[in-house]
């Protein structure tokens, strides 16, 4: 299975569906929340939400639906990556509710040599995730440093660091 692509792999116009999808607990939703200290009411008070929202029940807290399409696409695309350079924009276009199934893709939008150093290279992705329907939920474009071939040769190859087992 690759995890994460070199330089010389990403083309642009490329798009990589990522799978499987995740469908979102009321259970994981709550725990981001507290573990995020995002304590709004909309995400956690059910009655609140039922009562005093439009949408009559509590909405997935979008940082959470955010990180699921972020997680999603390191094995297609920032798997061997060097750094997160930016993400330039974050859209949260419809609510997720608990229940949902998430899925992602990525297209390469465009994507460049580095300039101060040979042995790496630049991709900006547009990420975009949507729920079983197809319901866009959130978009977002980003930069990541990935290594080119030579990089990864010089460090071990596609596993660098991976010991070999003991006889």
């Amino acid at each position: 299975m690759q995890f994460g692509r070199s330089y010389e792999e990403f083309e642009v116009g490329a798009v990589y569906k990522h799978w499987p999808g995740k469908t979102v607990t009321e259970y994981d939703d709550h725990l981001f929340c507290l573990l995020t200290m995002n304590h709004h009411p909309l995400h956690l008070d059910s009655n609140y939400a039922a009562e005093s929202t439009q949408f009559g029940q509590n909405v997935v807290v979008g940082n959470y639906i955010y990180s699921i399409l972020l997680g999603m696409s390191v094995p297609d695309v920032s798997g061997k990556a060097i750094a997160n350079l930016e993400i330039e924009s974050l859209r949260h276009v419809a609510p997720t509710f608990h229940g949902d199934t998430i899925y992602g893709e990525t297209v390469v939008l465009d994507k460049w040599e580095s300039k101060s150093k040979d042995d790496r290279g630049v991709v900006y992705v547009e990420t975009k995730g949507y729920k079983q329907d197809g319901t866009v939920v959130c978009l977002f474009r980003r930069k990541v440093m990935v290594p080119k071939n030579s990089y990864l040769e010089a460090r071990g190859g596609e596993q660098p660091g991976r010991p070999t087992p003991a006889s």
